[in-house]
């Protein structure tokens, strides 16, 4: 017990300090295997859940710090979400909320994929540890508790078993894979015109139109593609 006890003291030292890069194959494939798994539909249709729970988790975020009180959040077996916050009914704080829903999943992935090929992809699944534990007090219902267990557990083990260049491919792919996410989730949103959407939500409340909503959150989306970009370029054989 002692000597696990010190391995897991020691991985979780190490994984403060950057290790080796991916490596220029690892990194193409796990960028490629990140956009196929967005792009098609069976794929998507179980994965996105992630996105969504990183979606849902940004409007609590933000909530928090415009001094809202987070009541709680559920992921839905359709891949919906739903975070509740209390406070003011009116205002930047509740609009800066309703607004971080979309953009957070490419705001995290360009983070990830900035802190992957830097060589912290192992203190990125500390850091998600961590998030899954502090928000699984917050999940109300079985369904949300069950993907949050789900995600922590595979978090776990990809820390503790796999070595480094496993890990730093999976890292990037996740980074990129939140990232086409949300590219994907605001195109479709866009389309569609859904009222009870965030576009929808917040053009009630403000007056904008919805289609203004949109182009703001696509150019906020446009910056974190541009940032993971440029921490990819030296990675990827590019022309």
């Amino acid at each position: 017990m002692d000597d696990v006890a010190t391995r897991i003291w020691q991985q979780l030292g190490a994984s403060l300090h950057a290790g080796p890069s991916p490596h220029a194959t690892a990194a193409a494939v796990a960028v490629a295997a990140a956009l196929a798994t967005v792009l098609l539909g069976p794929a998507w249709r179980v994965l996105r859940v992630v996105v969504t729970l990183v979606h849902e988790l940004g409007h609590a975020l933000v909530g928090l710090a415009a001094g809202r009180r987070f009541a709680g959040f559920t992921v839905n077996p359709d891949m919906s979400g739903a975070t509740t916050t209390s406070g003011a009914t009116r205002g930047p704080g509740l609009v800066l909320t309703t607004l971080a829903g979309y953009p957070m999943p490419a705001v995290v992935g360009a983070a990830i994929v900035h802190a992957a090929t830097g060589g912290y992809a192992r203190g990125v699944l500390v850091g998600i540890a961590v998030v899954l534990l502090l928000v699984l007090v917050r999940a109300r219902s079985a369904h949300t508790v069950t993907v949050l267990l789900g995600a922590l557990a595979a978090d776990l083990a990809l820390w503790w078993f796999a070595g480094s260049a496993p890990v730093g491919a999976a890292v990037l792919g996740l980074g990129v894979f939140l990232l086409a996410g949300a590219w994907r989730q605001l195109v479709n949103v866009a389309r569609h015109g859904d009222r009870s959407q965030d576009p929808g939500v917040l053009a009630a409340r403000t007056h904008v139109p919805a289609a203004v909503w949109v182009l703001c959150l696509g150019a906020v989306l446009a910056a974190a593609t541009w940032w993971a970009g440029c921490s990819l370029a030296p990675f990827l054989p590019l022309p």
